[in-house]
């Protein structure tokens, strides 16, 4: 019985590795998004994952016909790793319009929380039809075997799209919010998130479709 249970707990807490939507913002006084050059940032510090990021988010606008650049290839890792002045942030600007950029992508960790799950076969249909006996030898795991539980956690991200040197109120594109839920691998956590990026940028009609790029 025990076994049952801790194989279920697997596959529960397996599922439940995923990008889920939570909330977008679009400015709606911007008609059109056609930047010539986008700058793509992952802030963390973590190097591999950045690079990985970076590269594949990339890739995926640049199928779609839009000019990108890794944050990687223009910024130094050190940029990322320390805070920053507000004049150091807009001489950092200033260097990257100079260099061609008009627009930036960013990708930002806003905060992580601790979730427990438990196994969902406890709400078995018509279990309040069952004699206490047979509930209590059914469901007695629950109450006995801490590995009935999962701990997880859930990463709260968001990425924005910004216009270089607009005024404050139009520089802002797209917001938005996504969690992470029960990340496994770095690649096919960061793959899972960019694919719901660029639907999302695709729904919201923020970016072409690769079918409508290539129309």
């Amino acid at each position: 019985m025990k076994k049952i249970f801790i194989l279920l707990n697997i596959l529960m807490l397996s599922s439940c590795s995923s990008t889920q939507f939570v909330d977008s913002w679009k400015n709606k006084e911007l008609r059109e998004f056609q930047p010539q050059k986008t700058l793509v940032i992952g802030v963390t510090q973590n190097l591999t994952a950045r690079k990985i990021f970076e590269e594949n988010l990339t890739k995926e606008l640049v199928r779609r016909g839009l000019p990108a650049v890794e944050g990687l290839s223009v910024l130094e890792p050190s940029f990322i790793n320390s805070e920053k002045t507000e004049e150091e942030i807009n001489r950092m600007i200033e260097g990257l319009s100079d260099a061609g950029f008009d627009a930036v992508i960013v990708t930002a960790l806003k905060g992580v929380e601790d979730k427990k799950n438990y196994n969902p076969d406890y709400y078995i249909t018509n279990y309040r039809w069952t004699r206490f006996g047979r509930y209590y030898y059914r469901y007695q795991d629950i109450y006995y075997n801490p590995g009935y539980y999962n701990n997880y956690k859930v990463f709260h991200v968001e990425t924005s799209i910004y216009k270089l040197q607009q005024t404050e109120g139009k520089s802002l594109v797209w917001v938005g919010a996504f969690n992470i839920v029960n990340p496994q691998t770095i690649t096919s956590t960061l793959n899972d998130y960019i694919k719901a990026i660029i639907k999302k940028l695709e729904k919201d009609k923020v970016i072409p479709s690769v079918n409508e790029w290539n129309i």
